[in-house]
């Protein structure tokens, strides 16, 4: 006869049906508010260091490019270009047009002091916050629909060409021509680009076009009646 051991085997247990645990990570929304925050931070400290930039620029650049470090014009590319970096939604972008203006405000300021230069930044700081947000909604609304992209379009543009018309009407006699007239030949260029790749229907060419004359000529009043440019003694 032949005998045969059992092998003993392990008791079966429940089966676990249900979903196997995972680590937390973050949401869709989360990494959103994330990457927004990291380059809100980005645009706040780029600002206040190309306003201090600016500043030492009075005294770099060539004397016909001086006024980009002299003028609204100036600070208002810097802030678009930032704007346009962050690629944030329009609520922020109009909170960061402001912040950033402001800042480039306040590191001009804080520069121009350290070099023993005066400068009062009340009146620039608070035109930075009434403008700034525009400016950012602008440069934010550029990649947007065609009818958002026009509005942006008008407003960049139009507060270009304005201070090109300031400079060759008011203070050519003390800057020269030339930064004016790049100011005005970029504000063009711009009006082309954007009418070539993302502004063609009837409506937002209209939008573009008109607006940025309007604005222009809104410019050209605003900037005379607060006397133009940030003056340094």
């Amino acid at each position: 006869m032949t005998y045969q051991t059992a092998t003993p085997t392990r008791p079966a247990g429940p089966r676990r049906t249900g979903p196997r645990e995972t680590t937390p990570t973050a949401g869709p929304a989360a990494m959103t508010w994330r990457r927004a925050a990291l380059r809100s931070a980005a645009v706040a400290a780029a600002s206040f260091a190309l306003g201090g930039l600016t500043s030492f620029a009075q005294g770099a650049l060539p004397e016909a490019l001086v006024p980009f470090a002299n003028s609204a014009s100036g600070w208002t590319v810097l802030t678009a270009v930032l704007i346009g970096w962050s690629r944030v939604r329009t609520g922020l972008a109009a909170a960061l047009g402001a912040t950033s203006f402001v800042l480039l405000v306040l590191g001009y300021a804080a520069v121009s002091a350290a070099r023993d230069l005066y400068y009062d930044p009340m009146l620039f700081g608070v035109v930075g916050l009434a403008v700034g947000p525009f400016v950012g909604i602008a440069a934010s609304w550029l990649r947007r629909d065609p009818w958002r992209a026009a509005v942006g379009t008008a407003l960049l543009a139009g507060i270009g060409a304005g201070e090109s018309v300031y400079g060759l009407t008011t203070v050519v006699d003390t800057t020269g021509p030339t930064y004016w007239v790049i100011a005005g030949v970029g504000a063009v260029a711009l009006v082309v680009v954007m009418l070539a790749r993302r502004v063609r229907t009837a409506g937002p060419v209209l939008v573009a076009t008109l607006g940025a004359s309007a604005v222009a000529a809104a410019f050209v009043f605003a900037y005379t009646w607060l006397g133009g440019g940030v003056n340094v003694g």
